[in-house]
């Protein structure tokens, strides 16, 4: 390992860090470098691979610390009895590789993960040790990502939060018997006990600043966390679960799903095949529905099929609306806001635009068709000046009609 070079060890721990999905920045505190006091900032422009509080994509070098771990998750890529090849950075090589990529301008800010060498504490405290050069001795002001440790020594993780604008756990998977027969080394009781004083710490620190302008701040852009899809035997709805008491709990920022990759070789535990990416896709809009349309976890649950699963060719929101007809035609010239976000095909967006309009007119379908993307989606549950489905939304073959078409694509079409 010793003979590697800087760019072999960034070439084996930036690949090992793909795995890892929980690396947006939205939320975070802003800073600038204005009046050349300080380095790096959240303001400027970069390369997307996350998002600032205010939309902008901003670049993060995400790496792992080291590929090494003494844990043996059969899911990992990194477990202690893969036989892939593993390196190792210290703390000032991360810390020099961060600055000498933003004064490029490759990137805007770090997202560093890491696998378990010698103890959890340990390698904590080496992740906390390359946020605190960062921070105190070059006065990083960029943004900082640092996944936790729940096994780690709690003032280890606090430490983190301190330097770290966001910081995460993974839950791993859905269910505690799938991290059991998964990743015997882990504990779900652990791993949450860990999330409940990240966000104790996080309330406190809160508080502190509305009292006191000094205080310092606390992972200001909170904690989030991420889930394997489709490694276990967990549905849909177990997820949908597990996601809303997590978002219950210990007010996360996001909880991110990964769909479970096959990795060389594979312990036989492990599904031969990977779930299919739409599944993905699916779980992301049902956590869309909870957080912003106003949805509760049992309505999504209440979207899958008999099997628990979210149906593929349809998103959640046209699931639940095909399941629950009796709740449609909503009038869009008289609706509240709560019912116009249940209509499929109206966004928050929309919704807003459909509001503000309104007030001024009372509108046709033309003028709906106007505020969004596809009023042939919206058509069959809405009512207008001049427009009622009538029979069109208690169609048998509404899902059908609805459902987007599958079309394959040609393979050297120009």
């Amino acid at each position: 390992m010793s003979s590697l070079t800087t760019l072999q060890k960034l070439e084996i721990l930036a690949d090992a860090a793909k795995y890892d999905a929980s690396c947006a920045s939205s939320g975070t505190a802003k800073r600038n470098s204005l009046g050349g006091k300080g380095i790096g900032s959240t303001e400027g422009m970069g390369i997307c691979h996350a998002y600032a509080p205010d939309g902008r994509c901003i670049s993060l070098l995400k790496i792992l610390l080291t590929n090494h771990c003494v844990f043996d998750c059969h899911y990992c890529v990194n477990r202690k009895s893969s036989n892939v090849r593993r390196a190792r950075f210290t703390p000032q090589e991360v810390v020099d590789l961060t600055l000498s990529f933003y004064r490029r301008n490759y990137i805007e800010g770090l997202f560093l993960s890491s696998g378990i060498v010698k103890s959890s504490s340990h390698t904590m405290e080496q992740l906390v040790e390359v946020a605190r050069i960062l921070r105190e001795e070059h006065d990083f002001r960029g943004y900082i990502h640092l996944k936790t440790i729940p096994e780690a020594d709690p003032q280890l993780v606090h430490q983190a939060g301190l330097y770290a604008d966001r910081v995460s756990i993974n839950v791993e998977l859905p269910t505690d018997a799938g991290l059991v027969r998964l990743a015997p080394d882990k504990s779900a009781r652990q791993i949450e006990g860990a999330m409940g004083k990240l966000r104790s710490d996080i309330v406190e620190a809160k508080d502190a600043r509305k009292r006191f302008r000094h205080a310092p701040r606390f992972a200001p852009a909170g904690q989030s966390t991420q889930m394997i899809v489709g490694a276990d035997a967990a549905t849909d709805a177990d997820i949908v679960g597990k996601a809303s008491r997590l978002y219950d709990n210990f007010r996360l920022r996001r909880v991110y799903y990964s769909a479970f990759s096959p990795i060389p070789d594979a312990s036989a535990v492990l599904p031969l095949k990977r779930p299919p990416l739409i599944r993905e896709h699916r779980l992301y809009q049902s956590d869309w529905l909870m957080r912003f349309y106003g949805y509760q976890p049992a309505e999504v649950m209440q979207a899958t099929e008999a099997d628990g699963m979210l149906p593929l060719d349809i998103d959640p929101k046209l699931a639940w609306a095909l399941k629950f007809r009796e709740a449609f035609p909503v009038d869009v010239n008289r609706a509240g806001r709560e019912q116009l976000l249940r209509v499929p095909g109206l966004g928050v967006k929309a919704v807003q635009r459909i509001l503000a309009s309104r007030r001024h007119r009372t509108l046709r379908l033309d003028d709906v068709a106007r505020l969004t993307q596809s009023i042939a989606k919206v058509r069959p549950f809405i009512c207008t000046l001049d427009w009622r489905p009538v029979t069109l939304t208690d169609r048998a073959d509404l899902r059908a009609l609805l459902a987007p078409r599958q079309e394959q694509l040609e393979l050297f079409a120009a």
